[in-house]
């Protein structure tokens, strides 16, 4: 008896990469394109400055914006200066706020730093309208828009509880 012997044929195998090279050609495009539209902002914050016991400190001119869920106040420590922005129909009143820190601003020129607190229950894009509203205004020159710094330096912090009445 003739035993037959069988032979494999060596069969290479290759991977067949066409679809995912097709694939590839249009997704690095689309991606590198639609990444220019994705742009991320980045806010400085600080620190607020310690609590010192310093006469020169105390007499300088400290603004503090207190976000609630009643309204907005402006204090400044030093002045005593006391401003409520009460809640309108709409919500917050952006453009009350704002005039109130143009106001400031032409008193005290060189002041460029400004805290803002906040209650825990308070929105972001509240906290986030605030600050926007702090640090800049726009300013209608001839026929185009500028930005006017008011109060750049913005630290932020948590609200004092509010005292009861």
């Amino acid at each position: 008896m003739k035993r037959r012997i069988r032979r494999r044929k060596h069969v290479s195998t290759e991977l067949d990469i066409t679809a995912f090279l097709n694939l590839m050609v249009i997704l690095i495009p689309f991606l590198l394109i639609t990444a220019v539209f994705s742009r991320v902002t980045v806010l400085d914050l600080y620190l607020p400055p310690e609590a010192q016991s310093t006469n020169s400190i105390q007499k300088q001119f400290q603004l503090e914006i207190v976000i609630r869920k009643t309204g907005i106040y402006i204090n400044e420590k030093s002045s005593r200066l006391k401003e409520n922005i009460k809640l309108t129909k709409s919500g917050f009143d952006y453009a009350a706020l704002e005039k109130h820190l143009v106001t400031l601003k032409e008193k005290f020129p060189d002041k460029r730093d400004a805290a803002i607190l906040a209650e825990s229950d308070i929105e972001y894009d509240i906290l986030v309208q605030v600050m926007d509203h702090v640090r800049m205004r726009e300013v209608k020159v001839k026929d185009s828009v500028v930005l006017e710094d008011l109060f750049p330096g913005i630290s932020i912090g948590d609200a004092p509880k509010a005292r009861n009445k």
